[in-house]
């Protein structure tokens, strides 16, 4: 797929095409017309193909009468106000990352990944049975939102960068792209954060708007074109360690869903859960053989001594989002103790076995 077809319409809205959108949706009979809006482009392969996944789903096992229909970013409005307009009941769906909306509280940064935090497996755990969604729906219920687990796009990659970071005094002074608790923590390294929508980072980075940017992993890095426009491929992404997406919809609409179409639109969220997971795991190999062939691209790995002064800082930073006020405390004293089951549960098992899975021994 060219970029130039999942690029098409991330652009702002105008304000009179978007208020045309939004005539009320059509429902009678328990019939329902939804709309989804993307933080992202429609056609954007995986994560927007995801939404547009779980739409059909509906559709399909609804014979009709659950009907969504899905939008881009900029199609409806700018992609960082699908939050407002789910919760104002403007439209009824969003697809997104919780960290997005920090600005509204800072709490929503565990629900998709914070630094040193969960690997995509541990984050799923704590959620589905480790009380971490109950405390999702109490925070997004403040909202008129219940917020779903997306797909995982699986540990990341610190990102793009077109400069050198050889020490802690690389951070300074650098344009660097990239959202939620992250920035705030690269921000307290020295950098400048842009907090810029995914449609419009090659654009930066091409026209040196931005110095660094951060999206995902090879695969979804080379669909939009990053590696076209910067020199070095840093890792790894410790502040992104297992980065979950989400679906919202507006309490008020999923209050009314009969618990049938609720457990069905639950369902077929978390069918994408294991298919969109597995396409991050499956893809990024071939994307990074591609990445490694091309001369131009230097891959390096940060040094433990970056990597260990990045832990502190974000150590203090969760701290301090953790003790802001009483949901964030328990959300976080949760994660916390969470984390310090899962990473001796995690050495023992996952952790020992790549290690003697990297041991010399013939094999194939």
């Amino acid at each position: 797929m060219k970029r130039r077809v999942f690029l098409k319409g991330a652009a702002t809205a105008s304000a009179a095409a978007a208020a045309s959108t939004f005539a009320a949706p059509a429902i009678a009979q328990d019939r329902h017309e939804w709309r989804m809006a993307l933080t992202w482009p429609k056609d954007t392969p995986g994560l927007g193909l995801i939404a547009q996944n779980v739409a059909r789903r509906m559709e399909t096992f609804t014979d009709g009468r659950i009907k969504i229909k899905v939008y881009g970013a900029g199609e409806l409005m700018p992609a960082f106000q699908v939050f407002d307009a789910t919760s104002a009941g403007d439209i009824e769906m969003y697809q997104g990352v919780e960290y997005y909306w920090q600005g509204k509280h800072s709490g929503f940064n565990f629900f998709t990944t914070v630094p040193y935090g969960f690997t995509p497996q541990e984050h799923f755990a704590w959620l589905l049975y480790g009380g971490g969604q109950e405390l999702w729906d109490e925070l997004s219920a403040d909202f008129n939102v219940k917020g779903f687990l997306g797909p995982s796009t699986g540990t990341q990659m610190m990102g793009w960068f077109n400069k050198e970071l050889n020490s802690l005094d690389d951070f300074r002074g650098l344009r660097y792209r990239v959202p939620g608790v992250m920035g705030e923590l690269y921000r307290r390294l020295g950098a400048a954060i842009v907090n810029i929508p995914v449609g419009e980072i090659f654009q930066a980075m091409q026209s040196g708007t931005v110095d660094a940017v951060e999206w995902v992993g090879p695969w979804a890095d080379t669909i939009f074109g990053l590696n076209r426009v910067a020199k070095y491929y840093y890792y790894p992404g410790v502040h992104e360690p297992g980065t979950a997406g989400s679906f919202g919809i507006n309490k008020g609409v999923w209050d009314k869903l009969s618990k049938a179409d609720q457990e069905l639109l639950t369902t077929c969220i978390q069918a994408e859960v294991y298919l969109g997971t597995s396409e991050y795991k499956a893809r990024n190999p071939a994307a990074l053989e591609k990445i490694k062939a091309d001369p131009k691209i230097e891959i390096r790995r940060l040094s433990d001594g970056i990597l260990t002064e990045i832990g502190n800082q974000a150590g203090e930073l969760l701290a301090e989002i953790g003790n802001q006020n009483d949901i964030n405390k328990r959300i976080y004293e949760s994660f916390l103790a969470y984390r310090k089951g899962q990473i001796e549960w995690t050495d023992m098992s996952e952790f020992a076995f790549l290690q003697a899975r990297a041991l010399p021994y013939k094999y194939g």
